[in-house]
């Protein structure tokens, strides 16, 4: 980066870390450093819930997956809207009318403590691990993008959001992702502009579109019935009303940002909002990446995307770079050359790009073969490789502040809801349950710390998966079924008793675990929401009816 860009990308992130912390530096007591005194706005509230939700993982894997495989990943968000009006009109008014802290507390009310400390422990155990994984998937990135070191990057993402986490709190956390969420809306438009500018100097837009439609990027829906397959509409549908029913109905992280408002007025419209909002916002996130599809379709795309795997195979095999580096020029130049002919034959084309991709794919067999570690896909480097390489100085740096800022945004809002949890559902519960506001607010300090002090030792050894954003929906496809089933059993079916209902989570969540396993890809992964929900809702019945049978 220049100077300029570093100069931007660094007044940006300590802008937005010291207003949060200007905000709300003085919270006398637990309601304020929790629940921010519920005096949010729900223009506030919403954009709060939609930058928790937009990680840094959106914005380094969405465009990759768009890129590789179109738009078929959108399908996953079609259920959502559905979800949040369940939730504004179920949830909300339970939350606020058991005046509680976070979700689990409300469980005891209903239940017991056993119930509330076990799904307390499913939040914990999920949320510790995903917190790491949001800051050490931008890290890995820069670090091979920019040449960063790893370990000083993850510590200093961390440490920035600590600080204004530690210090302000909730409220916090939520006005510095309002900001952050204006970063990232700028950024988007304005790699959105530019690839269009870009793309539309060298082809039409009928001719950019038709490409789409040759590699069929423009796979927004499909009806099918497999259940292999991970993206349809039913899966959407179905699959993925569940797991925003969970995520946004029961998970601290989001339950702590809507019950922050000034009343449940505020807190609906602020779900509503993003109700309407988050499939546009990710259908552009999508989009951008069959974007960079058509842009590396015109314009020469490098040998490999990752850096760190040139820099790699030019120590060690620089003969195969600049063999495969000169194959791929030529058949790069063929492609293009068929791309604005005035009638492109699709079969030439595609076999043409598969030739492209073997002779690319060349250089990362052969490091591999001869032991490079290569710890992310290909398709994770192609927007930062754009950004790097095509955007004007400036906006590089605010580009580069949009993906640290998702990580921010995502991750303060995670450590934040792990601290309010230690915090109300052991500390003040098992601990110290009489009320003293300094000494409450010093612990959820400390637990704030402690927890951002884990997510870094998670960020530093975390064992990368094959994709990041698919990793996080599959571990909360496998847990937040479950929970959301005890919480359907709590609003719905009064009738079932505590013992039932702990028993009967427990054996839903290891049959779960066990079919996850067993039957490995052969099921989409969403279906886990479904299934975690109907299976806790069925063994708690059947143990009712077997207990009163006695």
């Amino acid at each position: 980066m220049s100077n300029l860009d570093f100069l931007v990308f660094t007044l940006i992130l300590l802008f937005i870390a010291f207003y949060g912390v200007y905000k709300n530096y003085q919270n006398k007591n637990l309601k304020s450093y929790i629940l921010g005194d519920r005096s949010l706005s729900w223009s506030t509230i919403g954009l709060s819930v939609m930058a928790t939700q937009a990680s840094a993982i959106t914005f380094i894997s969405t465009p990759g997956q768009g890129y590789a495989e179109g738009m078929s990943f959108i399908q996953n968000y079609f259920g959502m809207p559905l979800a949040l009006i369940v939730v504004s009109i179920f949830f909300i008014p339970r939350y606020y009318g058991s005046k509680v802290f976070t979700a689990y507390q409300y469980l005891e009310k209903r239940f017991d403590l056993k119930v509330r400390t076990l799904t307390s422990f499913f939040f914990l155990l999920q949320r510790g691990f995903q917190s790491g994984v949001t800051i050490y998937a931008p890290s890995i990135i820069l670090t091979a993008v920019l040449g960063w070191e790893l370990q000083p990057t993850v510590i200093f993402v961390g440490i920035l959001v600590i600080l204004y986490t530690v210090v302000g709190g909730s409220k916090a956390v939520s006005y510095t992702q309002k900001y952050q969420m204006y970063i990232i809306l700028i950024g988007l438009f304005v790699s959105f502009y530019y690839l269009n500018s870009y793309i539309f100097d060298q082809i039409t837009f009928s001719k950019s579109f038709e490409i789409i439609k040759m590699f069929n990027k423009n796979n927004a829906i499909s009806f099918s019935f497999d259940p292999k397959e991970k993206y349809t509409l039913w899966t959407g549908l179905l699959g993925g009303f569940f797991l925003s029913l969970s995520y946004f109905g029961t998970d601290q992280s989001q339950v702590s940002r809507y019950i922050n408002a000034k009343d449940q007025k505020e807190s609906r419209i602020g779900l509503i909002f993003n109700a309407i909002l988050k499939i546009p916002f990710q259908f552009l996130i999508l989009y951008i990446g069959i974007l960079l599809f058509v842009f590396y379709s015109v314009y020469q795309p490098p040998v490999n995307f990752n850096n760190s795997l040139i820099d790699y195979q030019s120590k060690n095999n620089p003969e195969l770079l600049a063999s495969v580096s000169k194959e791929s020029k030529i058949i790069f130049e063929e492609k293009k050359e068929l791309i604005t002919d005035y009638k492109t034959d699709r079969n030439l084309l595609i076999n043409k790009d598969k030739e492209l991709a073997m002779s690319r794919k060349q250089l990362e067999i052969d490091a591999l073969d001869s032991g490079f570690a290569y710890q992310r896909p290909e398709t994770d480097f192609i927007f930062l490789h754009f950004i790097l390489n095509y955007l004007p100085q400036g906006l590089i740096g605010l580009m580069i502040a949009l993906i640290l800022s998702a990580a921010m945004s995502s991750t303060s809002a995670e450590i934040s809801a792990l601290s309010a949890i230690t915090t109300i559902d052991i500390y003040k519960r098992f601990i110290q349950k009489e009320n003293n506001d300094k000494t409450d607010v010093l612990m959820s300090r400390i637990f704030t710390f402690f927890w951002g002090f884990i997510s870094i030792l998670v960020a530093l050894f975390f064992a990368q998966q094959e994709n990041l954003i698919e990793s996080i929906n599959i571990i909360a496809s496998l847990l937040y079924g479950n929970v959301l089933g005890i919480f359907l059993i709590a609003f719905f079916l009064s009738k079932i008793k505590s013992n039932n209902v702990f028993f009967g989570s427990i054996l839903s969540q290891l049959t779960v675990f066990i079919m996850y396993f067993v039957l490995g890809k052969s099921i989409g992964y969403l279906w886990f929401n479904l299934i975690g929900t109907v299976l806790t809702c069925l063994f708690s019945i059947c143990l009712y009816y077997l207990a009163n049978k006695k």
